[in-house]
């Protein structure tokens, strides 16, 4: 059977492809990379989200009400409040991988992707609470998450690790619905003179390039 890809890119800044004369987002470019990758291993890309040139709604009053709300309590305008979750819920689950983009803005996680994981994240759909524990829902499947850092040193040993609120969120994230299979993949310094970020994004894509090639796996 075919891999089915679900790609998310949380970048404010467009692909390369869209650039233009504007500044093109290093996080999309990996997604690139790394979905060329898994194409040439078999898979497709079943479905995409521009979360950050399409933002979603935040969660509202009525969303939350409509996600604890037992099946008979499910009035119509709690299935309308819900029903974005319900699509986006859907998509994971049709996918086999997840391929998430994101920068990193102001050490944390962007509004645009926080928004996303705000509608998935829902009790009795990708995540259960039993016998006083909780169990992902959503298992079965792998992920892979380009990250893009403006500064340096946020990587293992690094100046600024402890200021990464990012990777280790949406690794929780991503392990708490159920995918525990997380590869990452991340440039830094992307702020920095252009002889450094050219070398940074190319040993970047040179690491995704071997991971493709060692790997052998879509």
């Amino acid at each position: 059977m075919m891999t089915h890809i679900l790609r998310l890119d949380a970048s404010a800044r467009p692909g390369p492809n869209l650039a233009g004369a504007e500044q093109a987002s290093f996080s999309r470019a990996l997604g690139d990379a790394v979905l060329k990758g898994l194409v040439a291993h078999g898979a497709r890309l079943g479905a995409e989200r521009d979360l950050g040139g399409n933002p979603l709604p935040a969660i509202a009053d009525a969303t939350i009400k409509g996600f604890y709300a037992p099946t008979e309590a499910m009035t119509d305008a709690l299935r309308a409040a819900t029903a974005l979750s319900d699509t986006l819920i859907a998509e994971i689950e049709a996918a086999d991988v997840l391929l998430i983009t994101t920068p990193i803005y102001n050490f944390g996680t962007p509004a645009a992707l926080k928004a996303w994981i705000d509608q998935i994240m829902r009790i009795g759909r990708t995540f259960a609470y039993e016998d006083g524990a909780f169990r992902g829902l959503v298992e079965g499947k792998r992920a892979y998450v380009a990250y893009s850092y403006g500064a340096g040193g946020y990587g293992e040993g690094g100046a600024l690790n402890s200021f990464d609120f990012l990777r280790p969120y949406l690794t929780l994230i991503l392990n708490f619905i159920g995918i525990t299979d997380v590869t990452s993949f991340a440039v830094e310094a992307t702020t920095a003179d252009a002889t450094t970020v050219d070398a940074a994004m190319a040993a970047a894509l040179a690491e995704i390039e071997r991971h493709f090639v060692s790997e052998g796996v879509a």
